[in-house]
């Protein structure tokens, strides 16, 4: 793929451009918040999946984390192939467009899943979370293309700050349609369904600018026709692993991303989870609880943004990952509510910072015209992420009969080991690395 000066590619952006971007994390974001973090979960925990408690107390929150790990695992294995093909095919709208419609659909049949019918939930909701992460790789993989390197860290926090918005927004809508269903005396499983579509909706409507406005501005590869797509994004994939030793603290951020990340994953999908099980949270509390962490993360985002282009990504991750380290331990000796308000402000400032640095440390590390398959080698690490945080808190709640603070412990020393790590990554060099062999 070849690509214009990085002056070319950016002069020619307009600001609607720009707008259309950041509007798709405003888009997807309502279906982070209200089917991971908030509604969704805690409702197949204490609903769907209820009746597996007769196995065991921790079984409906290992059910909960089995299928968000094969959805991750799927997106692992197929992330960076699509990102290659979207490079080849300069087609990453066209990719991007297809997981959208994919989330949205399967999200909301979500809506028409009842108690007991645990496996179509699993199915649904492992099939909506491919097609979001998939959607979440190929836009990251613009950001190159729009911002030259001094400005992603800005334009990555702007997004993220506008995600967060649309994650309230839609929660916040979530939320009046329980108050006004609980006043007509409707049952929860007449009312959570109301919301999962109102949340497929906000994703269909909001992500409606970025196909409108975004260009694609790749320019697509002569394909050989003795190789497959397939042939070709798995050879190329194989030759960007063969050139880690060129991406030193590419690979070096990575890894550190792949641990700390881990506790990340961990806390989106567990969060109303613990809050319901561990602190006696009611419904209506924890939407609250989780806008006001929206709010939270939006303004940690924005702040980010600009901090890091100010002082460097490396420095400012840093900072934000001593924020969840301190979250974490005011979560795990917390006794009454008003500890998980502290815990919960403190999460929502180091989880937007720490979302949006990484992802534009990896896009500064990225060589011009190979966006979507070193975003899908990012993308690769997230998803993994992703399997083993959750994964190990549901096990180890699984293991300590419903224990949801010992399962706490795993979640912070993936925080701890991912700090000590990230401090061996030189931003400087980074860069250099990715000029080098653009």
């Amino acid at each position: 793929m070849t690509l214009g000066s990085e002056h070319q590619r950016t002069s020619s952006v307009a600001r609607r451009e720009l707008v259309s971007w950041a509007l798709y994390d405003f888009a997807n974001s309502g279906y982070t918040t209200v089917i991971m973090t908030t509604i969704y979960s805690a409702y197949f925990v204490g609903v769907i999946a209820v009746s597996t408690q007769d196995i065991s107390p921790g079984m409906p929150t290992l059910l909960w984390s089995i299928a968000i790990g094969l959805a991750n695992f799927v997106v692992m294995i197929a992330g960076p192939v699509v990102g290659v093909l979207a490079d080849h095919q300069a087609r990453k709208k066209v990719f991007l467009f297809i997981s959208s419609v994919g989330c949205v659909i399967s999200t909301a049949l979500l809506a028409v899943v009842g108690p007991g019918e645990v496996l179509l939930s699993m199915l649904l909701l492992t099939l909506s979370a491919i097609m979001f992460s998939q959607g979440e790789n190929l836009i990251a993989a613009f950001l190159p293309e729009l911002v030259p390197k001094e400005k992603m860290g800005r334009l990555s926090g702007y997004g993220w700050c506008v995600g967060y918005l649309g994650g309230l927004l839609t929660l916040g809508c979530c939320l009046w349609i329980i108050n006004w269903g609980q006043q007509q005396g409707m049952a929860d499983t007449d009312i959570i369904p109301i919301t999962i579509l109102l949340t497929a909706a906000i994703f269909a409507l909001t992500a409606t600018p970025t196909f409108l406005w975004l260009r694609e501005r790749a320019i697509p590869e002569t394909k050989d026709e003795q190789f497959s797509y397939f042939r070709i994004s798995f050879n190329r994939l194989g030759h960007t692993f063969k050139q880690a030793t060129h991406f030193k603290d590419l690979f070096r951020f990575l890894l550190a991303l792949a641990v700390y990340q881990s506790g990340v994953s961990t806390v989106i999908v567990v969060a109303a989870i613990y809050a319901q099980e561990a602190m006696g949270f009611g419904q209506q509390e924890l939407i609250i609880l989780i806008m006001v962490v929206n709010v939270t993360a939006a303004v940690g985002a924005l702040i980010c943004g600009h901090l890091q282009d100010k002082i460097g990504s490396v420095p400012t991750l840093a900072i934000t990952l001593v924020l969840w380290i301190v979250a974490i331990m005011i979560t795990y000796f917390a006794t009454e509510p008003a500890h998980m308000w502290m815990a919960g402000n403190l999460i929502g400032a180091a989880m937007g910072s720490s979302q949006s640095v990484s992802r534009a440390l990896v896009s500064k590390f990225t060589p011009a015209g190979r966006s979507g398959e070193f975003l899908g080698l990012w993308g690769v690490v997230i998803r993994f992420s992703a399997i083993v945080g959750p994964l190990s808190y549901g096990i180890v709640n699984f293991l300590t009969q419903g224990n949801h603070r010992q399962a706490l412990l795993s979640t912070l020393m993936f925080f701890i080991v991912g700090l000590l790590l990230l401090v061996r990554v030189d931003e400087s060099r980074g860069k250099i690395e990715a000029k080098e062999h653009s």
